[in-house]
């Protein structure tokens, strides 16, 4: 297709038939999986001129809304300090520079009071060290990602791990930081996790297989060649990631394997790099636990005996189940996600009646809640790496509140706000209302979805929408600030959150209630919210857009078959939308882990139907699409490309009305999208101008060719 043709492409089908459990379905555009046939880049790339032609005519608005993102940033900037062992550790940005620079300071032998920890680098005494520029790294690439940054106990040598086309495999490489010259060893195709010994040589580190399953453990010595290196414990079972870390206190270095509902750790004294690992708790299907080490005792959050999680604690020689005894009364309400050891406290992240909060609990046994400003927003632990600590590090936002970042003194209750993300323009949080509403789901379930919009827009049903919603793996959607999203709110949009089922938002039992074959409670859940914004007078359906990724994806394909005249156009980025072809297919990558998500649809039947019956390319039908734009990355690991192509085509195909159906492919990026901030923002703006578009005007959906 030429340059500025208006026409989409339409690829020779090449029907293959897919037959399981005695039913056989036809997949016509099966062939777009094979990424050596030259036809396949040359559709995605004439799909991306496609796109390109028919969002031309949004051009200037696509700019005014990236100057606009960019506009509210500060673009140079520092972050907040972290002190560890000596040094003052932060990370800066440069305007007109698309990757952040990694830095630290030196820091007191004491920990100085929370009311004069720094919160500028720039006015830390001492000279600043460069530990990683990610913009030197990322010459002559066109993506970068940074993983397993991990500096020697003794602070003299950084460990870091260098991706550069998307497929999240990493180059490990380690750096004198006096001298800033890396060592000649360099360990290939690494994943994440990385964790040092107290001997400053010696290095654990995780290789993927060739489904991108972290399976491998490696140990690594520092002047010796990596080919020598070896593997200390595989992992066989192909439901089960494997992942290593130091504890907090750095006494042990924790292997844990866990598959979606189980869990098995390994512990190693940190001191003894050669010796055997340790077996905490052997693994039993559906019980999961994560372990931390304080003084002379293990601390264990595990869901053995109690749905929501209990904090337990085991002696250092004996941490198996049978010496596991309480620590906190468990509480059937209250869902306990996890915890942040200090020497001397002990922080509990939880969840109740749908709301974050945390708890402190002293040497003493006494609890206490940490105050927050607002009922409705978002809080997550901070890094705190020093284990000698009295004070607590953490991240708080809200859909109103920029991201704001604070220091609670863990004795006394004293809160520290330490910074708050500019945004620049003059905002005024007072200008907006967020809110907390319920919709009733198809069984009379209650959903709780988050608000945010100008205090002028009324409930006239006339204001453009977004809902957004994932509601899978049980992760939480919490309600968080995002200057992009001004883009939106300045022109009258609402936005929301659908917490659908799924997600972890109300408890394990949230979770449970939209998984395996009560997966379709997620996508009645999304629904009812998207039908209550509108009754109550919010939207309409012709106003009212829809966004989701990668399992959110799935959830944007599949509420789209089940009621198109909900919304006015859908966003899927990555979407996971061919779920049962690629679940049925044990050689791609991470389907035998996802079969405790998803179910096993190659062993049973009824599981297959059940997958079926929602498949979002497999319901595609004669329906009234909305406009849909697709997003994929050709080098994605996680979501393979050919799953949101098929999808566009499908859609393109069986549509009735003739709604435009729009793919824009990274053709050198994987599951994130774009890796530089301004390529980020511009890619957002992308997004943002394409809901503007469709939402804010004539409501047909239909681009008419020149």
């Amino acid at each position: 297709m030429a340059a500025g043709e208006r026409h989409a492409p339409r690829p020779e089908p090449r029907p293959h038939p897919i037959t399981a459990h005695g039913d056989t379905r036809i997949d016509e555009w099966y062939w777009l999986r094979d990424r050596d046939d030259p036809a396949v880049t040359g559709h995605l790339e004439a799909e991306n001129r496609y796109t390109e032609a028919l969002t031309e005519r949004t051009r200037s608005l696509q700019e005014t809304v990236y100057a606009e993102i960019v506009a509210r940033i500060k673009e140079t900037d520092l972050s907040v300090p972290v002190r560890h062992d000596g040094w003052w550790y932060y990370s800066r940005t440069v305007e007109g520079l698309q990757y952040p620079i990694h830095c630290r300071r030196p820091a007191p032998a004491e920990a100085p009071p929370i009311e004069q920890r720094p919160t500028d680098a720039e006015a830390i005494e001492g000279a600043e060290t460069v530990l990683l520029d990610e913009n030197a790294a990322a010459e002559g690439h066109d993506f970068l990602a940074v993983g397993n940054f991990s500096v020697s106990p003794d602070g003299h040598i950084l460990a870091y791990g260098l991706d550069t086309n998307g497929s999240e495999k990493y180059v490990l490489r380690f750096r004198d930081i006096e001298s800033g010259r890396d060592l000649p060893d360099v360990v290939a195709d690494t994943y994440y996790g990385l964790a040092w010994a107290d001997d400053n040589a010696t290095v654990f580190y995780t290789r993927p297989d060739e489904s991108m399953r972290p399976y491998q453990l490696w140990r690594h010595r520092l002047g010796t060649d990596p080919s020598d290196d070896v593997c200390v414990i595989t992992e066989d079972d192909e439901r089960f990631f494997l992942h290593v870390h130091r504890s907090k206190d750095g006494a042990f270095l924790l292997c844990t394997l866990a598959s979606q509902i189980t869990t098995e750790v390994r512990v190693l004294p940190s001191t003894d790099p050669l010796g055997t690992w340790q077996l905490v708790a052997a693994r039993r299907q559906g019980i999961e636990y994560s372990v931390d080490h304080q003084g002379d005792r293990f601390l264990i959050v595990t869901n053995d005996g109690a749905r929501n999680f209990r904090l337990v604690e085991a002696p250092q020689a004996a941490p198996g189940p049978e010496s596991w005894t309480d620590v906190v009364p468990y509480d059937d309400t209250v869902k306990l996600d996890d915890v942040e050891v200090f020497s001397g406290h002990i922080v509990l992240h939880e969840r109740a009646e749908g709301l974050q909060r945390m708890r402190v609990l002293d040497g003493s046994g006494g609890l206490g809640t940490v105050e927050l400003p607002e009922t409705v927003a978002s809080v997550r632990g901070g890094r705190n790496p020093q284990y000698e600590d009295h004070v607590m590090r953490f991240g708080y936002t809200s859909l109103v509140t920029p991201e704001s970042v604070f220091d609670y003194d863990l004795r006394t209750g004293q809160r520290r706000l330490l910074k708050q993300q500019p945004v620049l323009g003059g905002y005024d949080p007072t200008r907006y209302v967020t809110e907390r509403l319920w919709a009733e789901s198809h069984d009379g379930t209650r959903v709780p979805v988050s608000v945010v919009r100008g205090i002028d827009v009324k409930p006239d049903g006339a204001n453009p929408a977004l809902l957004y919603g994932y509601g899978s793996y049980e992760h939480s959607i919490d309600p968080t600030f995002s200057s992009a999203r001004l883009s939106l709110l300045e022109r009258g949009f609402v936005f929301a959150i659908a917490h659908v089922r799924g997600g972890g938002e109300m408890g394990r039992h949230w979770y449970e209630d939209g998984k395996l074959l009560h997966k379709r409670n997620t996508f009645e859940d999304f629904v009812a919210a998207a039908r209550m914004l509108v009754r109550e007078g919010w939207t309409e359906p012709g106003r009212l857009g829809a966004r989701g990724g990668s399992a959110g994806g799935l959830l944007m394909g599949a509420v789209l078959n089940l009621a198109p005249d909900a919304f006015g156009a859908v966003v899927a980025e990555v979407p996971f939308v061919d779920c049962l072809t690629t679940i049925l297919d044990e050689t791609l990558p991470l389907t035998v882990i996802e079969w405790e998500e998803w179910g096993n649809p190659v062993a049973d039947p009824e599981v297959y139907r059940y997958m079926k019956s929602y498949s979002p390319y497999d319901n595609v039908g004669p329906l009234p699409y909305p406009p849909v734009l697709a997003t994929a990355g050709l080098n994605d690991p996680r979501v393979s490309y050919w799953e949101p192509a098929k999808w566009v085509l499908r859609l393109r195909e069986r549509s009735v009305n003739g709604a435009d159906v729009l793919l824009k492919t990274e053709m050198g990026a994987g599951h994130m999208g774009p890796s530089g901030r301004y390529d980020a923002w511009r890619d957002e703006a992308f997004v943002l101008t394409f809901l503007i578009d469709r939402l804010t005007g004539p409501t047909t959906g239909t681009t008419t060719p020149d």
